[in-house]
């Protein structure tokens, strides 16, 4: 039976339940009196049910889509305004026991080029990172007992605090590794890690225990239950996400809703952020093998959907998407986006050799960190280095009290704009240092409070002059 509370899978993702959202989401997707209630619900900016956001996402009628695509932009814009967060991936080691057959890191692919980074080159890789920008990162490893072990984790995490080259820093480590422990989310805890983060996959049980033959990924419910095993060690923010094409999208929609349900009901906040991941080629792995893949369109409805459904959580789209992909999405719900990426272990660095290639799956957008942050400037946005929320102890119930209120506007467009000017101060293009200077001139005047605006100018001179780190 279906209880959000539950601690149990199976239950906060029940199955028929979701049977049930589908047949229900089916029946009523013409049904323009309750899409408009749905829609008139979702104005007041407190979020819809999984059953509800699933009508939405269903909803045939041309011009009901128009509105549901509208109010999926104007939300994000109340609770993000027009910032995007930027990051980038960090690869640690591909060795994995486990036989995802999605992923070119599982067991059986015997010629893929095995790597494991050493503390050195894990500082060699971080200065590159430096050198392009980036302030916050999201490492990754495979699931690898001997290899990998949370001793490894923990050690690569406290040397990539440890590297300050020039003006960089590295200032936030999220952490997307496989489901472990409470205790070992208690060492992730005290490392400093911003948030945990671990995709479901797919939230339906039999095809995901199809897609994970053998290796320890193949219990569904420790792998489902792993982010109630984080907060329970302490973890604040946790981040979700499915990989949609391998079951259909409608199904892993209401699981995804669900599971941000479960986390709100169960320990009074929901996810931190919820990526959408389409799978991709890589190595030995073709995409089109899978049966559920969805077009940009359907990629995009769902992006507008899971926005109005969940308005407080950041959306996270990868270098997975193309531009045009990210630059649609992008008005519709997303507010973090990775630049710059490699999806390979020690590929910044430099390149791997043809013969020796590490990569999970295959970029669709190949730019410089400084080429996205252009682009993202010319589109009027702010690309934002900020990760004072992390470092204040803005985290878990107290980030999302102070968005939900609105407060948190506060803080994120000052810190922003001085995280860019650092960014143009130390690593921009002459034309992306131009066009961002002007853009921080006029953000500036957004900036509601006199008192507020007067310290950011002050700061914003300072960072000029050389100083760097301011945070409000």
């Amino acid at each position: 039976m279906y209880n959000p509370t539950s601690q149990k899978a199976e239950e906060f993702i029940d199955h028929s339940e979701i049977i049930d959202t589908l047949s229900y989401s089916d029946a009523h997707k013409n049904d323009k009196a309750l899409i408009l209630q749905i829609l008139e619900k979702a104005r007041k900016r407190k979020g819809l049910s999984h059953r509800e956001a699933s009508v939405l996402l269903m909803c045939e009628d041309e011009h009901l889509n128009e509105k549901i695509y509208s109010l999926a932009e104007q939300i994000k814009k109340d609770f993000y305004g027009n910032r995007i967060v930027m990051f980038a991936p960090l690869y640690l080691s591909n060795y994995c026991i486990n036989g995802c057959v999605y992923c070119p890191y599982h067991i059986k692919n015997q010629h893929i080029a095995r790597k494991k980074l050493t503390q050195e080159e894990v500082r060699r890789e971080v200065t590159a990172l430096q050198d392009m920008g980036h302030k916050r990162l999201a490492i990754e490893a495979g699931e690898d007992p001997l290899n990998n072990p949370i001793e490894y984790i923990l050690e690569c995490i406290h040397t990539i605090y440890s590297v300050h080259h020039k003006n960089g820093d590295i200032r936030r480590v999220n952490v997307n590794i496989a489901a472990t422990t409470v205790e070992n989310y208690r060492k992730l805890k005290a490392a400093g890690i911003g948030t945990y983060i671990l995709f479901q996959e797919t939230y339906h049980k039999e095809s995901y225990e199809k897609l994970h033959p053998s290796g320890p990924k193949h219990n569904y419910a420790y792998h489902t239950e792993a982010m109630d095993r984080a907060m329970e060690g302490g973890i604040d923010d946790v981040g979700l996400g499915v990989l949609f094409g391998l079951e259909l999208y409608r199904y892993e929609f209401a699981g995804l809703l669900m599971h941000a349900e479960h986390l709100e009901a169960t320990h009074g906040v929901g996810p931190h952020t919820i990526s959408v991941p389409r799978i991709r080629h890589a190595d030995d792995i073709d995409a089109a093998s899978f049966d559920n893949g969805i077009d940009d369109d359907t990629f995009a409805k769902i992006v507008a959907c899971i926005r109005i459904a969940v308005p407080y959580t950041g959306m996270i789209v990868s270098t997975r998407e193309n531009q045009t992909c990210r630059e649609k999405v992008l008005h519709l719900g997303i507010s973090q986006i990775s630049g710059g990426s490699k999806t390979s272990v020690g590929g910044y660095f430099e390149a791997e050799p043809e013969n020796a290639r590490s990569e999970q799956f295959d970029v669709n957008d190949n730019r410089t960190l400084d080429e996205v942050v252009r682009w993202l400037i010319e589109m009027n946005y702010i690309p934002s280095f900020c990760t004072a929320c992390y470092r204040e102890g803005r985290t878990g119930d107290r980030f999302m009290s102070l968005c939900k209120s609105g407060q948190i506007q506060n803080c994120c467009l000052p810190n922003a704009l001085m995280t860019l000017k650092e960014y143009l101060e130390d690593y921009a293009q002459p034309e992306t240092a131009k066009i961002g200077l002007q853009l921080i001139e006029k953000e500036l005047l957004n900036i509601p409070n006199p008192k507020v605006r007067n310290i950011v100018e002050e700061h914003l001179n300072d960072i000029h002059s050389g100083k760097r780190d301011f945070r409000f």
